[in-house]
């Protein structure tokens, strides 16, 4: 077996087990994600295997993360938006960058690749470079931030 494949199935145990001891956090099916989001995973993550899905709620709120058996994961609001897609180990879908996060790394970073992407609160994007360094971006996709 690949390690590769050994760390994956690690830390699917691993979060099996943290998703099983918290109490706001419930396993449940890939069909009981909100439409949405089965799509996005349909359309742009279809050769990825999903180890594990749990919908994460508290007093106000309920979201959804998804878990593929490579490592990659992906969140996702009450509604089935996604909030955070991290694909440390594989391409990322290049159509969930927002263009103007796109033309800014190839200009800026050519050949560096985004491998996380967030959405914080009041639309700013907060993006994850393969060389290690963090962008962030305002809601008119500004730059804003930049940590090494």
């Amino acid at each position: 077996m690949s390690t590769k494949k050994i760390v994956a199935i690690i830390v699917c145990l691993l979060t099996i087990h943290l998703s099983a001891v918290a109490s706001d956090d419930k396993p449940i099916t890939f069909n009981q994600l909100p439409a949405e989001s089965q799509q996005l995973i349909k359309k742009h993550f279809p050769e990825q295997s999903v180890a594990l899905v749990k919908m994460e709620s508290d007093f106000f709120d309920k979201s959804y993360e998804v878990i593929f058996t490579n490592g990659n994961k992906i969140e996702f609001d009450r509604k089935g938006l996604w909030t955070e897609i991290d694909c440390k180990y594989s391409q990322f879908p290049e159509d969930l960058i927002p263009m103007q996060i796109r033309v800014y790394v190839s200009k800026n970073f050519p050949n560096i690749k985004v491998y996380k992407i967030e959405k914080e609160d009041r639309n700013c994007h907060e993006v994850g470079l393969a060389n290690g360094v963090d962008l962030k971006f305002d809601s008119k996709y500004n730059l804003i931030d930049m940590d090494h």
